[in-house]
Order: structure tokens, then C-alpha cells, then sequence
């Protein structure tokens, strides 16, 4: 059997709300997708939550999401009322994605979770949720510290400015380098235009995303959907922006929030009580969520420093170059009933084995199989679980063609291969 044949795509499931848990090999997993800062003082009970009705363990998704695991039919609906007892606003329906920092962030042309928030509104009011696949997004990125560059969605939406005017660049099915540019809008038709775009979407079944549109009929329709929104402004590929979250960021009121890092993205529930009570002494007043990435917010500088410290001595990311935050694992087996290989368990390994290898560039995604949950963009090296081993793919996601496949004990001597190889293409040798 070929390579490629061992990793053929696979349908993702629907996304595991509070109201919908989904099956892992853990138990149930549940979602929350907090809206703006979470207070302080519910994330206790949040935790508390997560190990009295799951396992304690909490995770935090690329896209900025909170998952708990290991909850069961018994313990699912009592957690879901924990939750909405604590006061954390959450969204539901078609995800909405906004900068992290929205609101809050020194450096912002737009508020991006205000417009975000009437966009909810308006597809509540039109039931999109219902039409669409639970997979549709939109990114709504306001230009702040903190991009969304490296995110795909179906529909996203980029503040600018256009002869003093505020302008939102609307682009197609993918992050900021692929997805397909349509034109921009004034920033008041924001709201407008996402929702008939969304509409074409819909009227093509709740199996089409807007890449599938793209890709069989071109951009036609969506063009037509919005015609007479667009202004007169000549298409281009805005300039990347930095998304990374770890550190300091200045905030509009004068304070700051300092990023700190779950490694591979989980932590025990516990463990994120410390965390909280060691922003709370700092001076913290709330939590904002990244991807992989808790932002205490509201902290003075001379207090960061020592935040940073405690969470370091926790176990937590504080630093960008840190080994781990190159790496993304999803929860692999035995914990996920679809993988076949360990992934969490292997990630502090790779992380650890080719510290020195790479540069912060470099990105290493394991996935426990070909879904690739955890990371959906390409990596510079994916390594995707197979029945017969681990599957070795090249600057490509969890879904491409291998051009390898190893036994798990062998895969880091397998990838400190690739690294050398990679050095020598790259004249660093």
C-alpha cells in the first residue's frame, strides 16, 4: 500500500458545544467560546467545574476556544450549568472571531468584538446557524497588536483606512495568504455584507464552505452578493502582522496584559487555579483567550515581570522561543477514539529533541490522524498517526500525502533527519 493511501481525509463532526458534547476516547468534550474578558474570579469555578464533572482536564484551541474533557452523560448536563451559574459570556451559533485584545489593545483601527457582537445578533435573527455546516466562520480582525492573520474562515473581514475613511478588506475561504480576495467595504456595512455572503453559502447546503464555492464556480456569487457594497479601492495583500501572544501587550487604558502559553495547549485544572491566583495577586482583573494562550489582563508593568515569573515556575509558556510553542499536538490516544498515536504524550519529546534545531519559524504539528483537529493550516513538518506508523508530511497539513512513514519509536531520530536535511537545503550547514 502506498504512503498516501494510509492518510485519506476524514469528515470533522460537529462542533462540541455545552449543549452538544462530542464523544472522545476520554469521555465527552464540551466547548466554550468565551466573548471578551473572562472575570477573574468565576475562572476558579470554571476550573473547579472541569474536575468536579470531567477529568480536570482544560484545554485551549488554536482558535481560542476552552475545552474540558472526560465529562460523561451523567456529569455533561450538570457542568453546562456550573458554567452558567459562573457568568462568562460565551457565543453560540456561527463562530465570530475577533482579536484577542479587541476593545482593549493600544494599537486598533477598529473594535473588533463590537462589530463581532452585531453580527451575532444578526444571524440569530436570521437562523444562519441552522443552514450552514457547524465548521463556518468568520474572522473580524481590527487591525490590533494581535492578528488573525494565520486563522482560515469562510469569511474574513480586515480593518484599514482608505482616504480617512474606515474600510473593512473582505476576503474568501482561507487565512490572509490564501484566502481569496473579493474588495472592501465601509466599516458600517460590515454586518451587511458578512450576512449575504453567509447566504450564499447557505442556499449551497450545510456541506458547502465557501473554499468548495471558490473552487467550483469561482467568485462570481459572492460578488453578486455584495455588488453594490463594494467601493472603489484597487485589491491587495495587506501586510502580515505579528499574532504572537506570549509577553507584554499595551493596553488603551494605560495597563497591560502579559500572554502566557498552555504547553501543547492543555493544563490541568488545578494547576490553572495557581495560575489565576497568581494573576489575581499581580493585579489582574480578567482573562482574555488565544490560540494556546491565556492573556491576564489589566496587569501594571512592574507587576508583569513577576506574573511572568510565577507562571514560569508553574510549568507555564512565557517566552515566544520557548521550545514548545513550536510544537501542536492534539490529545492523540488514548485519549481521542480516532487517533493512533499518542500525540500529547510524544509532543514534550519532539519539543525537547529538537530544541536546538529549529528556528521559532518552524512549526512541528502531531496529529493522532488524518483530521489534524489541533492544527488545520500546513506545517513545516506534520506527523500524522496511521495504523501502520507514523506518516511524515513536508511544508503540508495532516490531510496531505506523506513522504514517509516511521514506527513511533524511531520518529525522532526521524525528524532530527529532516532538520538536517532542512539546514543543508537552507545553506545553514
Amino acid at each position: 500500500m502506498s504512503a498516501s493511501a494510509l492518510v485519506r481525509p476524514q469528515a470533522r463532526g460537529a462542533c462540541p458545544g455545552l449543549s452538544a458534547p462530542m464523544p472522545t476516547g476520554d469521555g465527552l468534550l464540551v466547548r466554550l467560546n468565551p466573548i471578551g474578558t473572562i472575570p477573574l474570579a468565576a475562572f476558579p469555578g470554571l476550573c473547579a467545574a472541569a474536575r468536579e464533572h470531567g477529568n480536570g482536564v482544560i484545554e485551549i484551541t488554536s482558535r481560542g476556544s476552552i475545552q474540558v474533557r472526560g465529562l460523561t452523560t451523567r456529569s455533561a448536563p450538570h457542568f453546562a450549568a456550573a458554567v452558567a451559574g459562573l457568568g462568562i459570556a460565551a457565543a453560540d451559533g456561527i463562530p465570530v472571531l475577533s482579536n484577542p485584545l479587541a476593545g482593549l489593545a493600544a494599537a486598533e483601527i477598529l473594535d473588533a468584538g463590537m462589530l463581532a457582537a452585531d453580527l451575532r445578533r444578526a444571524l440569530a435573527r436570521k437562523s444562519l446557524a441552522a443552514r450552514v455546516g457547524a465548521k463556518v466562520s468568520v474572522v473580524i480582525d481590527g487591525g490590533g497588536t494581535l492578528s488573525l492573520d494565520g486563522l482560515a474562515a469562510d469569511v474574513r473581514m480586515r480593518a484599514g483606512v482608505i482616504n480617512d475613511n474606515l474600510i473593512l478588506r473582505v476576503c474568501l475561504g482561507g487565512d490572509s495568504a490564501s484566502a481569496a480576495q473579493l474588495g472592501s467595504i465601509a466599516a458600517e456595512d460590515g454586518v451587511d455584507a458578512a450576512v449575504r455572503l453567509l447566504e450564499v453559502i447557505a442556499r449551497r447546503g450545510r456541506g458547502m464552505r465557501a473554499r468548495d464555492i471558490l473552487a467550483a464556480e469561482g467568485i462570481d456569487a459572492f460578488h453578486q452578493a455584495v455588488n453594490d457594497l463594494l467601493i472603489d479601492d484597487a485589491p491587495s495583500r495587506a501586510a502580515p502582522r505579528s499574532a504572537e501572544a506570549i509577553g507584554v501587550h499595551r493596553l488603551v487604558d494605560g495597563s497591560v496584559a502579559y500572554g502566557i502559553g498552555l504547553a501543547f495547549g492543555h493544563a490541568d485544572a488545578a494547576l490553572l487555579e495557581q495560575l489565576t491566583e497568581a494573576a489575581r495577586v499581580a493585579g489582574a482583573h480578567g482573562w482574555r483567550v488565544a490560540g494556546r494562550v491565556l492573556l491576564a489582563i489589566g496587569l501594571m508593568q512592574d507587576t508583569s515581570s513577576s506574573f511572568a515569573a510565577d507562571a514560569e515556575r508553574l510549568g507555564f509558556i512565557v517566552r515566544a522561543d520557548d521550545p514548545r510553542r513550536h510544537v501542536v499536538a492534539c490529545a492523540g490516544a488514548p485519549i481521542c477514539a480516532s487517533a493512533h498515536i499518542a500525540a500529547r504524550a510524544i509532543a514534550p519529546l519532539i519539543a525537547a529533541s529538537t530544541a536546538t534545531q529549529f528556528d521559532g519559524a518552524f512549526t512541528i504539528h502531531i496529529s493522532g490522524c488524518a483530521k489534524g483537529c489541533a492544527h488545520a493550516a500546513p506545517a513545516a513538518l506534520t506527523v500524522v498517526g496511521t495504523p501502520e506508523g507514523c506518516a511524515l508530511v513536508a511544508d503540508g497539513s495532516a490531510r496531505d500525502a506523506p513522504f514517509a512513514i516511521v514506527p513511533t519509536n524511531e520518529l525522532p531520530a526521524a525528524i532530527a533527519r529532516f532538520a538536517i536535511e532542512r539546514k543543508h537545503e537552507a545553506g545553514h550547514v
